[in-house]
């Protein structure tokens, strides 16, 4: 069996190092035919970027994408600082540089990967789709009984922030980078799912298919790696399923598939304010345009946040999203899930974690704020305050470096949740809900506690569960997302995950004690 991982992992390095290597080659040549298509789709009217362009651009042959991207942004940023000076607005080209050359690189590429890229697939995704299962169903033989106690966890480079996961970070980050900031210099990777794209949503892939197809190809692996590890907790087996199954459906293939039908792109589980850009102008107008599909989902959008969201989070808790329907959450359970002892337990880091994610979210709801009141009044700006400038703001800090570069990317280093924990404004306020109006619960039999501590080494959301246990304290945290995993690995049956009348949320000893405030004090003293 352990040969047969060897072999696996050595397939999945291999696959790695070819999927790496795309960004480094290929063809690339800016026809008069290809400018001219792109200059008519975004409407260009910036005569000195086309002139640019056919001096140092058009007709050339560039071996990689660096070298073409860069002429390309070159001549954009080149044009629109004269166009700036000279006030010629309607000229500037307002798409970001290399959102603006991946247009064009996209189109430029030939060779042999854009001819084989079926072949390519195989070589990337393929090989480590195949390699990461035969390193990981093994597990079932090698392993033994399901669960994760005892199982050195802190001795392997991989998951104790050793080498290997220092490598793992670096390579997720960069990835990051290099999809939010630098997509023309991927374009390589998009060509390899093109023909998955064109047979969901009929076009070719952009960064961002790629990113979805990604996603789930992940998810679905390490899937199968929490089948194997909780195979006899009926609760972790269900819940991963439902997560893999929105992401799966509602988050990528519904979504494409509405892109085929010309209606617009939408994923119906994700609720504002996660979804921070529900309420600009160009999505409005959109939904708009659309008819009676778009009001639906401008309606739906709606309820889902003011009615859905916290009605269910009053029965259930923040865990029917959070750990059931988010596909943040379900990279976290899946990805993420060898690296949730990471998180950091200390109180500072708990109030560190209450103060910056409230934060996120006051600013969430204050940019929405700025956005509906220039979208009726038809201003730019509020208090003085350009509304773009502060979407730009949020887009940028929060949307891309905090729930990507660093929400997924810091796992190998701080743990699967970061993002969850500091970051995310929808769990801010599902978790407001689930501290003050919620019938959800971790109840504890505190006598039955030995003090492992598994509970809370496990604990993605770095609370100190063991604390709770030994005191017999029913576990009441606004940052719990219900995952189960700390009641999975309790070898006592300590904790149980429910969900019932609300008085039942309260600390046994208060209602011993009738609430008696003083003769709480004295015992707690005693």
């Amino acid at each position: 069996m352990k040969q047969i991982q060897n072999i696996g992992l050595g397939l999945f390095l291999l696959g790695l190092a070819v999927f790496t290597s795309l960004i480094f080659i290929g063809n690339y040549e800016v026809t008069p035919e290809i400018l001219d298509e792109v200059v008519n789709n975004k409407g260009i009217k910036s005569e000195l970027f086309i002139n640019n362009m056919n001096a140092n651009v058009v007709g050339k042959e560039f071996s990689s994408p660096f070298s073409v991207s860069s002429e390309i942004t070159s001549a954009i940023e080149t044009a629109n600082e004269t166009h700036k000076q000279n006030s010629e607005w309607d000229k500037v080209i307002w798409d970001k540089p290399h959102s603006f050359s991946y247009e064009i690189v996209k189109r430029a590429g030939s060779g042999f990967i854009k001819e084989n890229k079926v072949l390519f697939w195989w070589l990337t995704f393929g090989l480590g789709i195949v390699g990461a299962l035969m390193y990981i169903i093994p597990n079932v033989v090698i392993k033994g009984p399901p669960g994760i106690k005892n199982n050195g966890v802190w001795f392997n480079t991989a998951t104790n922030r050793g080498w290997i996961g220092w490598f793992a970070f670096v390579f997720l980050v960069s990835f990051y980078l290099l999809l939010y900031f630098r997509p023309d210099y991927i374009v390589n990777w998009t060509y390899v799912v093109d023909p998955i794209s064109e047979s969901l949503s009929g076009n070719l892939a952009s960064q961002w298919f790629l990113y979805g197809f990604l996603y789930c190809t992940v998810m679905s692996v390490m899937a199968v790696r929490m089948y194997i590890k909780y195979r006899l907790n009926k609760y972790q087996i269900l819940r991963t399923t439902s997560v893999l199954f929105f992401q799966i459906v509602f988050a990528f293939l519904i979504p494409e598939i509405l892109v085929r039908f010309e209606k617009p792109w939408y994923d119906f589980k994700n609720a504002f304010p996660l979804d921070y850009d529900f309420f600009f102008k160009w999505n409005l107008d959109e939904l708009i345009a659309s008819g009676g599909f778009g009001l639906f989902v401008l309606v739906w959008g709606i309820v889902l946040t003011v009615v859905i969201v916290p009605v269910m989070v009053y029965f259930f808790g923040k865990r029917w999203y959070c750990s059931w329907v988010c596909g943040c959450g379900g990279l976290a359970e899946t990805l993420g899930d060898p690296y949730r002892q990471l998180s950091d337990k200390s109180l500072l880091s708990w109030k560190y974690e209450r103060w910056i994610v409230h934060a996120v979210l006051i600013f969430a709801i204050t940019m929405t704020g700025f956005t509906l009141y220039s979208y009726f009044s038809g201003t730019e700006a509020v208090l003085g305050i350009k509304t773009q400038t502060i979407q730009d703001i949020y887009g940028f800090l929060i949307g891309a470096i905090f729930a990507g570069v660093i929400g997924t990317g810091f796992y190998p280093i701080f743990g699967n949740r970061v993002w969850c924990r500091f970051g995310c404004p929808l769990a801010a306020y599902l978790g407001i809900i689930q501290r003050f109006k919620s019938r959800f619960r971790i109840t504890v039999n505190g006598g039955q506690c030995i003090s492992c501590g598994n509970c809370s080494t496990y604990c993605e959301m770095g609370i100190d569960v063991r604390a709770y246990a030994q005191k017999g304290e029913n576990i009441v945290r606004s940052s719990c997302v219900g995952c189960g995993v700390c009641s999975a690995v309790c070898p006592r049956g300590v904790l149980k995950l429910e969900n019932g009348p609300e008085n039942g949320r309260i600390n046994p000893t208060e209602i011993l004690l009738g609430n008696d405030v003083d003769l709480m004090y004295f015992v707690n003293k005693k």
